[in-house]
């Protein structure tokens, strides 16, 4: 017994289940969500059919609608043209996103928002902030992120692209995988190797320029969802880019990249939430006005008790998401329930979407319907941004049972 009450105190303290607090939106919040959607409605959404079938979508244009109306920079600094906001209102410009009719589309602009210049505003320079950050902001630069590479997605410490210091430069060399926005992108927030040892210590972050002689785009990936989304594989030959393009100090690139997946974890589940919510609405339509046997389909009682029960395990979710969100705000450290946020909002994704496909029949086979697009584009949720199992071990750890920890 005392060993159970122990081991409880011990999960108590290491997951960070404290306090509970409520984040609610503000009228701010609602007035930003508001005029986004109209934005989207305008000059988004009327042309996301054509994307689709494209499998691009023309990102120079749609982030400079965007930055015009300062969308690229909400919790971005002023003075290099941001609204100076908390992640409160980028996580509800993430909702509004998901309104948007191609996921991908979506994931390009959280790129640009969310993942590639975190580490940028807290830690670079001067000189790279208005090289690189000002246009990212404005729409005037597309930017990706280069983390991931060939064999290697979610193991980010074995990375094996490599800068080289070489007098005044640096010198590239290796490649990248699953880079969205790859192929449109000004530039990129590179990830590589800066000297040997131990893999946590020897990454630095960089400002590369795409256009750098030995970047090359070797290919187009083509995927089974995203679809209008490009994600390319990158290769760097000697790529060579000034000294001071490195962001911060050497050595931390490692540490300041996954301070930014918890920034990206947050976004993710916000997005995944809205588009849920979507999902269900028109399945609930659907299934009212779809005739089967003298009845609706919604009024079959497994139908209507299964999507209760998808509601429930919604909404169970969207506590989580608030919370994480009320102690990110707090100055509080989220990795574990930003952690848990993402593993369950991707495998609900997964759950939901198949549940209420069914519930269409033939109709959610088809490319026409909205359930059939987030069955294929939402399965990436447990696996992009960190892998399911990778999300297992994060949290194996801050319990303190992780083998490598016993």
């Amino acid at each position: 017994m005392a060993l159970m009450r122990r081991s409880a105190t011990c999960l108590k303290h290491s997951l960070h289940l404290h306090q509970i607090r409520t984040f609610v939106p503000t009228p701010e919040h609602e007035a930003l969500r508001e005029n986004l959607l109209k934005l989207i409605e305008k000059e988004i959404n009327p042309r996301c059919a054509q994307w689709e079938k494209e499998k691009r979508f023309p990102a120079k244009e749609v982030f400079k609608i965007l930055g015009d109306a300062g969308y690229l920079g909400i919790s971005k600094p002023v003075e290099y043209g941001g609204m100076g906001l908390d992640i409160s209102y980028e996580a509800v410009a993430a909702e509004a996103y998901a309104h948007i009719d191609s996921a991908g589309v979506a994931m390009g602009i959280g790129i640009q928002c969310d993942i590639a210049t975190p580490s940028l505003v807290k830690h670079g320079s001067e000189k790279l902030k208005e090289l690189f950050l000002r246009p990212t902001i404005s729409g005037e630069k597309v930017a990706c992120l280069g983390v991931s590479e060939v064999g290697g997605g979610s193991d980010v410490a074995s990375l094996r692209t490599t800068a080289r210091r070489e007098g005044d430069e640096w010198v590239i060399n290796g490649g990248k995988m699953w880079t969205t926005n790859g192929a449109q992108a000004d530039w990129m927030c590179l990830l590589a190797n800066t000297s040997s040892g131990d893999p946590h210590k020897n990454k630095s972050l960089f400002c590369l320029p795409m256009d750098t002689p030995g970047v090359n785009v070797h290919r187009i990936i083509d995927k089974m969802g995203m679809h209008a989304s490009d994600t390319a594989e990158i290769t760097f030959e000697d790529a060579r880019i000034p000294q001071d393009y490195l962001i911060g100090e050497q050595g931390k690139g490692f540490l300041y990249q996954m301070q930014t997946f918890q920034n990206e974890r947050i976004g993710i589940a916000a997005g995944t939430i809205a588009a849920l919510d979507r999902c269900m609405a028109a399945t609930i339509e659907y299934t009212s006005q779809r005739k089967a046997f003298g009845k609706s389909i919604l009024d079959n009682q497994y139908v209507h008790y299964k999507l209760a029960e998808f509601q429930t395990e919604l909404e169970c979710v969207r506590a989580l998401y608030y919370k994480c969100i009320d102690d990110f705000l707090a100055g509080e450290d989220i990795t574990p329930l930003a952690t848990m946020l993402k593993l369950k909002s991707a495998r609900l994704a997964r759950q939901i979407t198949d549940g209420c496909l069914q519930f269409w029949g033939g109709m959610g086979y088809t490319d026409e319907v909205i359930v059939s697009k987030m069955h294929r584009d939402l399965r990436l949720m447990s696996i992009g941004g960190g892998a399911d199992e990778v999300m297992l071990s994060i949290l194996c750890k801050y319990m303190g049972i992780s083998p490598d920890m016993r």
